[in-house]
């Protein structure tokens, strides 16, 4: 080996490394190989910088966008609860219908979104029918996997591998390319959870947890907010006038949490004859959520939550006025503001920290109002407690802010639709989100234009006609997988390069294609389901796919069968509950463990190869 060729492999075996333990960010990882593939003279700055502009990054990023469409309108959320209205309460038809309709969705959006959409009506679903939710959540993950691989914007491994047929000089997969191979492993992977897979999960019988609860109504009712809820009115002469929520100190000082104010509208003149004048005033109070930086005003109402010992002292020694709570759990649910359940993954940043000492308030602009804890029935203290894996925390304040931790996908898992509590204008934008979505489809199928093109044209039209305004565009795109992708681009360039995928691949050639290319494809599979359970599938794709088409070349055979089994293989994150968000998504809800998603992931992921190798020739031939 040359020692440009040992400088692409210390550069690819510290990413991995650092892929697989996650000690730095992912994208920070992308952009240090870039970074260090110009400093070594592997590329040029040009060719390392190629990947941002590359179209399988373009067109993702559209799809980001319009993803974040369908589940701003509570499309998703709508199609999805249509569907499993027809469950029923059988354990069996339960599993079925609910990995078929967690797959059409995953086909054309979001793999996490849908799970995250899904999950607490499937819980409910499940208490219900008096069957245990952990029966039915990891069928719910895995299937949402195995959906991602219908169609060619499922998952971002499948529009990577499409790039790369096409950069080598060979004819793209189309929109459903993927679709007669990808139906068939589904149709497998739900005879065997059906048959086999729900019998390996555990049984844990239903329990009244938070997770379980759809609305936002049924939370208050569940931590029993209302009898913590007071009113406290700012009187004249009280310390509180003129300063802001943040120098009133009651949070820190007396424990309370300003929830919302309730301020009397200004008095608006209507007639005025000489010295008379006419004054207008709505009874109505407006409502304000509070900022940091909100001023108080003489006669405001703050809704405000904590102990009645702690509301008593700050009342006398603010002067403050008391009055009697008057449904007041009916003020935090608005069409601007209201309440949500996040969930903390294991690599949260929250993790061994105190609520206060992560300044969630202030950096989120949410209130914290309870904390869950798996296995845990009493309450636990907001500031003091440690937060730890699982964790579920109860959020108050806009619905904008509470939409805004789904982009921290590292640190929080928000469950439910939100978004369908913004208000009924947005939610009117459901039909015109479909008709694009379908317009879309339209044309990637009949290719008028070419997909990157197709996506662009959908992700402009959800903008202009409102069902995402710009800044919430924005907001939608996942840009750290963005950075991811078009970080290793430049690594399977320069693998390429310096010749490292034609040594890969021609070892794998020798080893294996003296038993003909079907050895081949069972080598390429098991290499991409191996790394998929450890590191990013998109990223995995990216490095194995230029090495699935050299084989083919060498083999002088097609491409097409060894890169599709690059894509299923990519899809098949099944065997560790790290391998995929989904699986994390449902770790806690589910109370499983780690031998739990192996026993069932490892002979689930076998039984796709060996239906792959079977199939793919069959579809594909060599």
């Amino acid at each position: 080996m040359t020692l440009q060729m040992w400088y692409a492999v210390a550069i690819l075996a510290v990413s991995i490394i650092l892929f697989v333990t996650e000690w730095v960010r992912l994208d920070v990882v992308a952009l240090g190989v870039v970074v260090a593939l110009v400093l070594t003279g592997l590329l040029t700055t040009k060719e390392a910088i190629a990947g941002f502009s590359s179209t399988s990054v373009i067109m993702i990023a559209a799809l980001f966008v319009l993803g974040g469409a369908i589940m701003q309108t509570g499309l998703a959320g709508m199609i999805g609860r249509r569907i499993l209205a027809i469950a029923g309460t059988n354990q069996l038809r339960l599993t079925i219908t609910i990995m078929i309709a967690v797959a059409i969705l995953s086909g054309f959006m979001s793999n996490t979104g849908t799970v995250a959409v899904l999950m607490p009506a499937i819980i409910s679903l499940a208490v219900s029918a008096k069957v245990s939710p952990s029966k039915l959540l990891i069928p719910l993950a895995f299937a949402s996997s195995m959906g991602g691989a219908l169609t060619l914007i499922g998952t971002p491994p499948n529009i990577i591998v499409s790039d790369a047929l096409q950069e080598s000089g060979f004819a793209p997969f189309g929109f459903f390319g993927y679709t007669p191979v990808g139906i068939i492993l589904l149709v497998v992977g739900i005879a065997f959870m059906a048959l086999v897979g729900r019998r390996l999960l555990p049984d844990h019988k239903p329990t009244q947890d938070v997770q379980r609860v759809d609305t936002p109504d049924k939370l208050l009712d569940l931590y029993r907010l209302p009898e913590s809820l007071f009113r406290l009115r700012v009187r004249r002469g009280s310390a509180l006038v003129g300063k802001t929520v943040r120098e009133s100190r009651l949070n820190p000082d007396y424990n309370l949490t300003i929830l919302e104010i309730l301020r009397a509208n200004a008095p608006r003149s209507v007639v005025r004859l000489g010295e008379q004048e006419l004054v207008w005033q709505k009874r109505n109070r407006e409502k304000i959520i509070p900022q940091g930086d909100t001023t108080l005003q003489l006669d405001d109402i703050l809704i405000v939550q904590g102990d009645g010992n702690d509301v008593g002292h700050a009342a006398a020694r603010l002067n403050l006025g008391i009055q009697p709570a008057q449904a007041e759990e009916q003020n935090l649910i608005t069409e601007e503001a209201g309440i949500a359940e996040i969930v903390l993954p294991r690599r949260s940043s929250m993790l061994g920290k105190t609520i206060t000492e992560t300044r969630f308030g202030s950096t989120y602009h949410l209130t914290v109002l309870g904390i869950a804890r798996p296995g845990k029935t009493d309450s636990l203290d907001i500031k003091s407690t440690p937060l730890e894996f699982g964790d579920t925390l109860l959020v108050q304040g806009a619905w904008q802010n509470i939409l805004h931790l789904r982009k921290k996908r590292r640190d929080f898992i928000v469950l439910g639709q939100p978004e369908t509590m913004i208000g009924a204008p947005q939610r009117k934008k459901a039909p015109i989100t479909l008709l694009i979505l379908v317009a879309m489809l339209v044309l990637m199928v009949t290719k008028w234009v070419s997909p990157t093109v197709a996506s662009l044209l959908a992700a402009l039209a959800v903008v202009l006609s409102g069902s995402l305004s710009t800044d919430e565009a924005y907001d939608f795109i996942d840009w750290k997988s963005l950075v991811l992708i078009a970080g290793m681009l430049p690594m399977a360039t320069a693998l390429e390069k310096v010749g490292l995928v034609s040594v890969i691949a021609e070892g794998l050639t020798n080893s294996l294609g003296v038993y003909g290319p079907s050895a081949v494809l069972v080598g390429l599979f098991v290499l991409t389901a191996t790394f998929t359970q450890f590191i990013s599938n998109t990223a995995t794709a990216v490095l194995i796919a230029p090495i699935a088409v050299v084989s083919a070349q060498r083999l002088g055979v097609q491409p097409y069968p060894l890169v599709m089994a690059v894509a299923m293989a990519a899809s098949m994150a099944f065997a560790s509950p790290v391998a995929s968000p989904v699986n994390t998504l449902v770790i806690t809800a589910g109370k499983y463990r780690f031998s739990d998603y192996v026993k069932i992931g490892v002979p689930l992921t076998l039984l796709m190869l060996v239906v792959s190798v079977v199939i793919i020739p069959l579809i594909f031939p060599f």
